[in-house]
C-alpha cells in the first residue's frame, strides 16, 4: 500500500495528521455509562495513525483509507477471512471466458446504499465505467494509482472493454486482452462498488488542484455512500472520523453500532492511550511494548507476515552497481540477529522480495549467508576495502513492515563496519519527504523500505519494486522487465512457475537485501472479542462483540 499526500476541498493539505491529545475528545465520545445492551458498550473507539487520504476509495492508496473504506464499502470480490485469498462477497460467484476476457458476476440481491438506492447490475456498470473513463487529474497515477496499475489506465492502452448489465443481477465485464489478477485485485477497496447516485449528486469526480496535491471531492471529504455495515458520519480532519450502523445491512451484525477512527500519529501516544482507557484497541504496537502489554492484561494480537522489509541498493550511486559490492553487503548482513534485536516474535527471516505465502514463492533462489570474511573479500576484489556509503532511513514512522527503523539502521550499519564499510547516516521524517528522496530522486544510497501485499498475487510484490525502470533501484534491465511482464500475463495455470524463474534471477541479479517478513501487532483491552485480524488488514467490524 501506498501514502500519499491529498487535499481537503477547500485547500487544506492533510500530509500526516499530528498527534491528538485524546482527554477532553475522543473520552467524549466513548458509550455513556449503561449504554447498549449486553456488555453496555456499543462504541469501537480505534486509533489510527493518521487521517485517511481519501473518502472516496477509488482515489485512495494508503492503508488508512482502507481501513475506513472496508467499513462503507464492499466491492464484488472480497477475501477469506484470515487469509488474502479472493472470495465472493457483493458478487456470489463468477465465471471467466475460455479466453480470459470475459467475466460474468452473479450478484447478490436485495442490497441497499446507504442512500436507500438499489445495489444492481447497473450500479456495477456505473462504477466500472467511471473508472475507464476519467481524464485530467482523476486520470493520473497519483490519483487513480491502483486503476492505473491493474487495469493499465484509461484509453488504447487499458484493458478494460466495456461492462453489461445482462439483467439487475448479472454483470458482464469484458476486458481487451487477459488480467489474470482481476479477481483478487477486485478485493482492494479502490474497487469498491459506490452509489451511482451519491457519486453522481456529490460531483466525485470534480477534482481540484494538481497531481501532487491534489484537492478532493465534495464526495472525497464528506459524502462517501457504499453497501457496508456502517455509514459515514462526520470527519473531523486531524482528529477522527465517525461512523454508525447501517440499518438496512444485508449481513449481521456484533456489538458495534458506531465507530471513532481516532488520529494518534505517535506509536507511544497510541500505546498510554490504551493504557488510559480511552481506546479500544490500535494497530502498529512497537516490538518493545508487547510484553509490557500482555503483562498488564491487554490482548496483542499478530497478523500472518503478508510483507517484506528490505535493504535497497541504489545502483545509480557507484560503487553499488557492481554485483560484487551487492554480494558483500548481503553476506554482511546478519539477518537471524536482526529479527531478533530489532522486529516482532514470529518475524520470518527472508531469502526473497516475497513472503514464503505467496504462490510463485522459489526455494531455489540464489542465498547470501552471513559470512562477513566472505564480504571482506567481495570488497577486496571489487577494490572497495575502503568503502563510504550513505545510508538513508526514516523517522517518525511505524509501518506494518519497518515497525522501528532507527533500531534497524543501528543493527544493520554495525554489521557493516564489521566488514569495513563506512555508514553515512541520513535520516529524514517519514513525511512528507523520505518517499520523495528515495523513490522520486537517485540522490539516495543504500535505504530501508518496504511493501505489504495488497492481495495474493507475486506480481503485486516484485512488479512494483522490478517491473520497470525507477529512481528507487536505479538499474535498466529489459529482460528483468519483461520477464516479469510475460509472467503477469501468462495463463493462470504458467503463472507459478515463470514467477519462480523470475524470483530467481531477481535473486541473481540482486537490486537490494530482502531482510524479514515481520509480524504486524495490535493491542486491545479485554473486553474486544473477535477482532478480525487479517493479512491484507481486510477487517471489518461488525464481527467483533464486547464482554463485560
Amino acid at each position: 500500500m501506498r501514502r500519499r499526500a491529498t487535499r481537503l476541498a477547500g485547500g487544506v493539505t492533510l500530509v500526516t495528521a499530528a498527534a491528538v491529545a485524546l482527554s477532553g475528545c475522543v473520552a467524549s465520545e466513548r458509550d455513556p455509562e449503561g449504554s447498549g445492551e449486553g456488555s453496555g458498550k456499543s462504541t469501537f473507539v480505534f486509533a489510527a495513525s493518521a487521517d485517511p487520504g481519501s473518502l472516496d476509495p477509488a482515489f485512495a492508496s494508503d492503508g488508512e483509507s482502507f481501513r475506513v473504506a472496508r467499513q462503507i464499502f464492499e466491492g464484488l470480490v472480497g477475501v477469506e477471512p484470515g487469509t488474502a485469498d479472493p472470495a465472493p462477497l457483493l458478487a456470489e460467484s463468477w465465471d471467466i471466458s475460455e479466453d480470459g476476457l470475459e467475466y460474468t458476476f452473479h450478484l447478490k440481491e436485495g442490497v441497499k446504499f446507504h442512500d436507500d438506492t438499489d445495489f444492481d447490475a447497473e450500479a456495477v456498470c456505473f462504477n466500472f465505467d467511471r473508472w475507464a473513463n476519467w481524464t485530467g487529474l482523476a486520470a493520473s497515477e497519483s490519483l487513480s494509482y491502483y486503476y492505473t496499475h491493474v487495469f493499465g489506465g484509461q484509453g488504447d492502452n487499458g484493458k478494460y472493454d466495456s461492462c453489461e448489465a445482462s439483467d439487475a443481477a448479472t454483470a458482464v465485464v469484458t476486458l481487451k486482452s487477459p488480467l489474470p489478477e482481476l479477481v483478487p485485485a477486485l478485493s482492494l477497496p479502490s474497487f469498491s462498488i459506490q452509489s451511482p447516485t451519491a457519486l453522481e449528486e456529490f460531483k466525485a469526480d470534480e477534482i481540484g488542484g494538481a497531481e501532487d496535491a491534489p484537492e478532493l471531492s465534495e464526495y472525497a471529504t464528506g459524502h462517501p455512500v457504499g453497501t457496508g455495515p456502517y455509514e459515514f458520519g462526520e470527519w473531523k480532519a486531524g482528529e477522527s472520523v465517525t461512523l454508525s450502523a447501517f440499518d438496512g445491512y444485508w449481513g449481521d451484525f456484533g456489538d458495534v453500532q458506531n465507530i471513532v477512527f481516532t488520529v494518534i500519529a505517535e506509536g507511544t501516544a497510541r500505546r498510554q492511550a490504551l493504557e488510559a482507557g480511552d481506546i479500544d484497541g490500535y494497530d502498529l504496537v512497537a516490538p518493545a511494548d508487547v510484553d509490557a502489554l500482555k503483562g498488564a492484561g491487554y490482548q496483542v494480537l499478530d497478523r500472518d507476515p503478508f510483507n517484506i522489509l528490505y535493504l535497497g541498493m541504489n545502483q545509480a550511486q557507484k560503487p553499488l552497481d557492481d554485483p560484487k559490492v551487492r554480494q558483500a553487503i548481503a553476506h554482511a548482513i546478519d539477518k537471524e540477529a536482526l529479527v531478533a534485536a530489532a522486529l516482532p516474535e514470529g518475524t520470518e527471516v527472508a531469502t526473497q522480495f516475497v513472503p514464503s505465502t505467496v504462490s510463485g514463492y522459489s526455494d531455489d533462489v540464489a542465498t547470501y549467508e552471513f559470512d562477513q570474511e566472505k564480504a571482506k573479500e567481495l570488497l577486496k576484489e571489487a577494490g572497495q576495502e575502503n568503502l563510504e556509503i550513505e545510508f538513508n532511513y526514516p523517522t517518525d514512522v511505524s509501518r506494518p513492515y519497518m515497525p522501528d527503523a532507527a533500531a534497524i539502521y543501528e543493527a544493520i550499519s554495525a554489521d557493516l563496519e564489521e566488514v569495513g564499510i563506512t555508514v553515512k547516516a541520513t535520516p529524514e521524517p517519514w513525511s512528507p519527504t523520505y518517499l520523495d528522496t528515495i523513490q522520486g530522486s537517485d540522490k539516495h544510497g543504500l535505504h530501508l523500505l518496504g511493501w505489504t501485499g495488497d492481495y495474493n498475487d507475486t506480481y503485486n510484490f516484485i512488479g512494483t519494486f522490478f517491473g520497470s525502470q525507477s529512481s528507487e533501484w536505479g538499474f535498466d534491465d529489459e529482460s528483468l522487465f519483461k520477464s516479469l511482464g510475460d509472467a503477469r500475463y501468462a495463463p493462470v495455470d504458467e503463472q507459478e512457475a515463470q514467477y519462480k524463474a523470475a524470483n530467481e534471477a531477481v535473486m541473481e541479479f540482486l537490486p537490494g537485501v530482502p531482510l524479514a517478513s515481520p509480524v504486524p501487532s495490535l493491542a486491545f483491552t479485554e473486553q474486544v472479542q473477535g477482532y478480525p485480524v487479517s493479512p491484507v488488514q481486510d477487517e471489518v467490524y461488525n464481527v467483533i462483540t464486547f464482554t463485560e
